[in-house]
């Protein structure tokens, strides 16, 4: 089963993402010029280094003129050390500029992330995106960093070695290049495996972030449910298959070393006899042996560390390729980059024959019209999965509709821009969502260049300054993650101050007030009369007793509006909302 699904994710272009990461180490130009010299003149000098200890052989041991011998022993020196440290600050050049290349590639995929539809975030695992833009990144910084100056270096040294060689002896030459091709194959035969088993690795590890991410963000359902032991049966899955294709890929990638080993010494052993029968015939000199050994090293090293290299690169492709398969999704601004900008809204808002569905084969709406005039409150009502989320999803155009139109002031909003008709609705959602900071910052968040002032003023309407204020450091508390140091309906009215502070002009309120005490929602209700006067709004309630003074109540049921009226003229027609607020109160005769 593991090898069936480990044949999936091959890379699909290897030379489109390898021209697209070019894109990327193209901006750090000069460093990259800086590298190429530094390696040049380190591997010109280590090339040097077996023709002068070949030239002290012949020239100075073996006639025993010591001066010579250590005036050329000091320029070997020289070399070495030249080249040790041209090496040392290619490798600290490079290090800039490979953490430079992914710091702005993981700037464009988080940007782009922001850009996308929630439609992908419904399909996309919050973990998997993690894994992409923190693991995958990684995988492509250390191949820049310890790929890119041994890829030069390599090459530099198998052509300068193989020249030397030539120039030294060209039989012995021949005879070092018949090892070629077997190397070739070899890692022609590796790597054809392990470069599906990359991939395989980080899409298992993809998956293996996802469950754990979700799995701690679920806790309390987790243990609630006496789910720990699944959990980890789930997780010991997913990791086993993790295991299986990082053992193979390691594996595989493992014996890379020890065949080309093997290979360069019976290839230094075959030279070394030959080249001293050579000698023995009086065909060539000691020290031309010797300097040809060491070439013969240097010819086959490079060699070697390129098959080696290739494993590594194949990890940092298939990380790459996995960032670019992010950013080729097309974005939810691509469509209306051309769309109006909204200024002066009066608050209309109509919908006319409305149909959608988030699958093809399941409508959720179908033909739904309703119209909400400046300053009225419309309260949606329902069974859950009726429908009444979705018509917000529609007005704040996370989703568009598939038939029908959504009119503001008139016009339609799929002809206006995204963040300027969203610049004009206040949300407070269901699902309470604070970010990590200080209390302030989170309800800034509705309006960022809002004063301190201004910041408190909106949490004092929605009644959230008295328990502020009583924290130890009062709007400079800090949060956790999603607020999870505080209740639910401390958290909610966060929410709702930061609603207050953006001053949209239409309002959307979608189960704001379900995670609090009664007490606490007439707090709230207070506030919000405030807030919503002159502002047209939406609300979501099960509680309809906080739905009386609505301008429109609409009954939503199986996609449709099946009721509509004030809250007296629904009462009277003994329906659907009269079986829906019957079902709250038990004195249901008294109605």
């Amino acid at each position: 089963m593991a090898n069936k699904q480990a044949r999936k994710p091959r890379a699909k272009n290897i030379g489109a993402t390898l021209l697209r990461m070019w894109g990327y180490l193209k901006l750090q130009r000069t460093g990259l010029v800086t590298v190429a010299i530094l390696t040049i003149v380190g591997s010109g000098l280590a090339l040097l280094g077996p023709y002068l200890i070949g030239r002290a052989i012949d020239d100075y041991i073996i006639p025993r003129d010591r001066n010579g011998l250590l005036d050329l022993c000091l320029l070997l020196l020289g070399c070495y050390v030249i080249s040790g440290a041209a090496s040392w600050i290619q490798s600290y050049l490079i290090a800039g500029v490979s953490q430079r290349t992914v710091w702005q590639m993981r700037q464009d995929l988080f940007r782009h992330l922001h850009k996308l539809p929630i439609s992908y975030f419904d399909k996309t695992s919050h973990g998997e995106l993690m894994s992409r833009t923190t693991n995958d990144v990684d995988n492509v910084a250390t191949t820049l960093s310890q790929n890119l100056t041994q890829i030069m270096t390599s090459i530099i040294m198998i052509v300068g070695s193989l020249i030397m060689m030539i120039t030294l002896n060209i039989w012995l030459t021949l005879i070092a290049l018949v090892t070629v091709p077997l190397v070739l194959y070899i890692t022609k035969q590796i790597t054809k495996h392990t470069q599906r088993l990359f991939k395989e690795q980080q899409q298992r590890l993809g998956e293996l972030n996802g469950l754990i991410e979700e799995t701690i963000s679920g806790q309390k359902v987790v243990k609630t449910f006496q789910r720990e032991a699944a959990a980890v049966d789930q997780l010991a899955a997913i990791n086993g298959q993790l295991r299986v294709a990082g053992t193979g890929a390691q594996q595989l990638s493992g014996m890379m070393g020890p065949s080309m080993n093997m290979i360069n010494h019976l290839s230094f052993i075959l030279l070394a006899a030959i080249g001293g029968w050579m000698v023995l015939r009086g065909w060539t000199m000691v020290g031309v042996i010797i300097s040809f050994l060491n070439y013969s090293k240097q010819f086959s090293r490079p060699i070697n560390d390129l098959a080696n290299q290739y494993n590594m690169i194949q990890s940092g492709i298939a990380g790459a390729e996995r960032v670019f398969e992010v950013m080729d999704n097309e974005t939810e601004y691509e469509s209306n980059q051309e769309g109006v900008q909204l200024t002066d809204v009066k608050g209309e808002v109509v919908f006319q024959n409305v149909s959608f569905s988030y699958t093809d084969d399941v409508p959720t709406l179908h033909e739904v019209s309703f119209t909400a005039e400046p300053g009225d409150l419309i309260a949606l009502v329902g069974p859950t999965g009726a429908g009444k989320t979705t018509i917000i999803n529609l007005l704040t155009r996370f989703y568009d509709i598939n038939e029908g139109s959504i009119t503001i002031d008139g016009l339609d909003i799929r002809d206006m821009q995204k963040d300027s008709l969203r610049s004009q609705l206040g949300l407070v959602l269901q699902d309470v969502y604070l970010f990590s900071g200080t209390i302030r910052e989170n309800i800034r968040f509705g309006r960022l260049d809002a004063t301190d002032e201004e910041v408190e003023a909106a949490a004092q309407l929605a009644n959230a300054d008295g328990f502020i204020r009583k924290l130890p450091s009062g709007y400079d508390a800090k949060l956790t993650a999603g607020g999870g140091n505080l209740s639910q309906g401390q958290r909610q009215l966060l929410t709702i101050a930061r609603a207050i502070l953006a001053d949209p002009a239409i309002l959307v309120l979608d189960e704001a007030t379900s995670s609090v005490d009664t007490r606490t929602e007439l707090h709230i209700q207070q506030a919000m009369g405030v807030l919503m006067k002159g502002r047209t709004s939406f609300v979501i309630a099960h509680r309809l007793s906080t739905i009386r003074e609505a301008s429109a109540i609409l009954v939503i049921h199986g996609g449709e509006i099946v009721e509509r009226g004030t809250h007296e003229e629904l009462l009277a027609l003994r329906g659907h909302y009269y079986d829906l607020y019957a079902s709250q109160f038990s004195d249901a005769s008294s109605l």
